[in-house]
């Protein structure tokens, strides 16, 4: 089964970026987050289509 959401720290090392720029990330206005009680998680797809975003090519369809 494909997950659905990841972790901060997983965040933090698909992007490549430290666990406390992770946490800046994820308390920006516009990142996709869920919050389950103290735990912050990020939604695959809502990451995916960010990413799509900041790119400048939110035109291309993210599933692909």
């Amino acid at each position: 089964m494909e997950k659905t959401t990841i972790s901060v720290q997983e965040l933090s090392a698909q992007m490549g970026i430290s666990l406390q720029k992770a946490y800046e990330l994820v308390k920006s206005p516009g990142f996709p987050t869920i919050r389950v009680g103290t735990r912050i998680l990020v939604p695959v797809e809502g990451y995916r289509n960010w990413l799509l975003k900041q790119s400048g090519d939110d035109t291309e369809d993210a599933s692909n």
